[in-house]
Parts: structure tokens; sequence; C-alpha cells
């Protein structure tokens, strides 16, 4: 029997709530794609931190299986210091972990978080590799393969074992009776073979993108079948469609260049071009725009336009909301990317050097200079594209702009860019990104003193919408600027 992510998020949120149901993720291929465990062995090759012995051990285990190879990766980190690999777990969980979570592991995730439900990551992966990830998404509770430790320092030796095949369900059960857990009302998603034991313990179990041992088992059990979708790998057109879409970007621009020169209007030529520059872009990536709250852009200009920042696309979508009569604020060292030359030269940016307080605060003057001329500012407050959907700190400088030019913040929220083109690609995959456009937010009432509770409150309100998605659109998603008569 096969199911789909909405008809399980039915089905959980037609149970039973409360924390006395648990839900049980494991974490390599369910919740993320592919071994964690691989992506932490590539960091340390690059390092040097494994040497050819130890390499040579892990190779020669390879047709053991999983449970030796765990085992001498445990044995391999003799020696380390538990602070130290801490570090390690959350540079791989930014470089590469983050973007194998499987998007819609994350709603299954959050519709039992919303269900009041005890959420768990058990895995015979270990704690350096989950807790980047837990924390990421919200899961208060580890069941895993802990790593022995004297003084801060890694013995080579797990404390209980590895958590692997029925020692791994055994785990499952203590965790249940330590929390009073209903498990025959409880809910438990898995991908391997190994985990039938596991998935046995559970009153509501699921295969998750499974492997041919557990499709067997799940057949034989009556137990549910389920595939959930991976992120994006790029593929011939996601490259064709990227290339088209520079040459689209710089022919947008020298455009309106041209226009602004023929006419004699600057303003009128930069409008111009960095609406046509991003509407050919999205055209050419294949990337459709499915927006709530369009109107809103239009209600109160100028303003402080913020949007949450996790993908190179954002940008693009950006302009393409926008418009026209708006600029950026942007950190110094970006003018020496070269994708900004154009962008930079027609925009014409405000450049933030955050490393010299003066002249930062300089530059936050001259936004408000802009602001009060009647030119809009967009700003991303997080300062840095985020490794997940999950919005980083917001710094205050959007704030302070906002409450000196006495101009109302609009909040801008995107939910899957980062699914189309991950923080660290430069290569866009075709499909449609969702966006919120929130209701202004006036500053006249704001002071300083409250400042930093202002902004927790609207950063909050990025969390919210990102969990608890408006669906007011009842038309499918629509070529690039169609739905506000661009196209």
């Amino acid at each position: 029997m096969t199911v789909t992510c909405p008809d399980i998020i039915e089905t959980v949120c037609g149970g039973a709530a409360g924390s006395k149901i648990a839900a049980f993720f494991d974490l390599d291929g369910t919740l993320v794609r592919g071994f964690t465990a691989e992506s932490i062995l590539r960091d340390q090759l690059r390092r040097g931190q494994i040497g050819p012995a130890e390499l040579a051990r892990l190779v020669a285990a390879v047709p053991e299986g999983h449970e030796r190879i765990g085992r001498i990766g445990i044995e391999a980190l003799r020696g380390r210091t538990v602070d130290e690999m801490t570090d390690v777990g959350l540079r791989t969980f930014v470089n590469e972990i983050a973007g194998a979570i499987r998007p819609e592991a994350r709603n299954l995730v959050r519709a039992h978080l919303r269900m009041g439900h005890t959420v768990v990551i058990a895995s015979s992966a270990t704690r350096i590799q989950i807790e980047p990830v837990a924390r990421d998404l919200g899961i208060p509770h580890i069941v895993c393969t802990e790593l022995e430790a004297d003084g801060g320092v890694l013995t080579g030796h797990s404390a209980a074992g590895l958590l692997w095949g029925r020692p791994k369900a055994a785990a499952v059960r203590a965790f249940a009776d330590a929390h009073e857990i209903d498990l025959e009302g409880s809910y438990g998603y898995a991908n391997g073979a190994e985990d039938v034991a596991f998935l046995s313990s559970v009153g509501h179990p699921y295969a998750v993108n499974p492997d041919s041992g557990l499709v067997h088992a799940a057949e034989d059990r009556g137990w549910p079948i389920l595939t959930l979708r991976e992120p994006p790998s790029p593929g011939l057109r996601a490259y064709l469609g990227t290339l088209a879409g520079l040459i689209g970007v710089n022919t947008g621009l020298a455009t309106g260049i041209g226009c602004g020169w023929l006419t004699g209007d600057r303003r009128l030529g930069i409008n111009a071009g960095i609406g046509l520059a991003a509407d050919l872009a999205l055209a050419f990536t294949g990337v459709r725009l499915d927006v709530t709250g369009a109107e809103i852009l239009e209600k109160a200009r100028p303003a402080v336009f913020i949007a949450n920042h996790q993908s190179t696309l954002d940008a693009l979508v950006l302009a393409s909301l926008l418009r026209h009569d708006f600029t950026a604020v942007a950190k110094k060292e970006a003018r020496l990317d070269p994708r900004m030359i154009v962008i930079g030269a027609t925009v014409d940016p405000v450049w933030i050097d955050r490393s010299d307080l003066t002249k930062a605060k300089a530059s936050l003057d001259a936004a408000v200079r802009r602001l009060r001329d009647g030119t809009s500012i967009l700003i991303l407050p997080e300062g840095t594209r985020m490794p997940t959907p999950t919005p980083g700190r917001f710094k205050k400088g959007a704030f302070r702009i906002a409450m000196q030019a006495e101009v109302p913040i609009v909040p801008i929220v995107l939910r899957n860019t980062g699914e189309l083109a991950w923080r660290r690609s430069l290569v866009v995959n075709p499909g449609t990104v969702e966006i919120a456009v929130l209701e202004p937010i006036t500053t006249g009432d704001w002071d300083l003193a409250d400042l930093d509770r202002r902004i927790a409150e609207v950063r909050q309100l990025f969390v919210d919408t990102l969990e608890n998605w408006p669906r007011t659109l009842t038309d499918e998603a629509l070529p690039v600027g169609a739905r506000r008569g661009w196209a």
C-alpha cells in the first residue's frame, strides 16, 4: 500500500494529540537523503584528518555492511575531542547535510509537533551527526549511538553500543517506557530493512523511500510505503536554463540602460531594466512565482522591504516582485562577486562596511536619505544565506533605517528558493517559488529601548508564516509576471 505525505499528515492531524503519542524518525535515508557519515568522511578527508590506514579499513569494511563501517568509524574518533567533533558536525551540516533534508520530511515533523506529539530522532548515527538536524527541525529528543568520552576526549567506543537493528528497537522501547509513551498509538518512519524491529514497535509504521528489504517486509506486514521527493539535483535543463538566465539578466539590464539613455530618464531605464532582467532570467530558468499578498507590494512605498535569505535565486525573485523605484543594502564584500558587477552598476546599492562602524553608520544614513527621496530599500536582515528554510537571527540595520526614515517595514517570506537553488549552488532548477507578502508594519511608535523585542516579533512572523503557509490562492502558479498583469 502506497501513501503520500499529505495522506499521512491528514491521518496525523485527525488522530490523537498530546505527548503520550510519539513520532520516531530515522535519520539517514529517511529525514535526510543518503548517509550523514559520508558527509563527515568527506570533510575529514579534505582536511587531512583521516590517514591512509584508517581510510583503507573503512573501504575494506564496505562489503561487510553499514554496521561494520559504523564501528570502524567510531574507533577512528579515538583521541579527538568532543568539542572538535561537535564543530565538525555543525560544519558538515551547514555545508552539505542541510541541503539533503527532504522537504516533505519537514512537513511531517511539523504536523507531529503541531499535534503536541513527542517527536524523536531515533538513529544508529551519533549525536554529532544528529543534533544540528534536530535543532533545525525543532525536534527535542534524540535516541542515538552515544560516544564514550573521558575528560572531553573520545575513547573510540560507544557508551551503550551501536544502535543498529534490534538494539535500536530496544532503545526506542526504553525511551517510550521512560516517557510514558503509548507505542500502539505512536508513529515510526524508517527506510532500511535493519529497522523492521523498530517499526514493529509502533502502531503506525511507515516505510519511507525503502530499500528492497524493507519493501518486502512492508508488503508482508501491510505497512504503508511512503516515497518522499528528494531535494532536486541539477540536470541538463537546469544548467542550460541557468546559462540562458544569466544572458537574460544582462540583456534586460542592457535594454534598460539603453532605454534610459534614449529617453534621458535614468530612473525610467533602471526600472524597465530591473523588471525585464528578472522576468527573462526566471522565464529561462523555468521558475514560476506563486504570490500571496502581491497587492501589498504597492500599498506603502517607500518602505523597507525585508526577506529571508536562503539562495542565490532570492535576488531575482525579489527583483521581479519589487520591479521599480527600489535599491538594496548589501555587504561591501559582495562588490567583489562577479555576478554583482552589472547589477551593482544598475541598482546602485548602499554598500555596508561591517568592519568599520563609522563607515557603516554613514552608509545607513545614506539609505535613510534614499527612502526620504522616495526610493524603497530591500534588506535581507539575516546578513547571509541560511543553510535551511529556518530563519536565522535578524540584524538591526533594516529596523533602525525604517525607524529613522519613519517608513513601514514590509516582510516578504520566501518559502522554498533553497529547494530550487541551494545556498552554495550557482545552478537554478525549474520549479515554483512560493511567496507570502505580509502586511506593512508601522515603525512610528517604536523606540530603540524596545528594538530587540520588536525585531524578535518580526522574525517570529516569518517563522509562523513558514509553519502555517497561507492558502488564499486558488489559481495554479502562472508564468512570471502574469499574476499582476506583467505578462
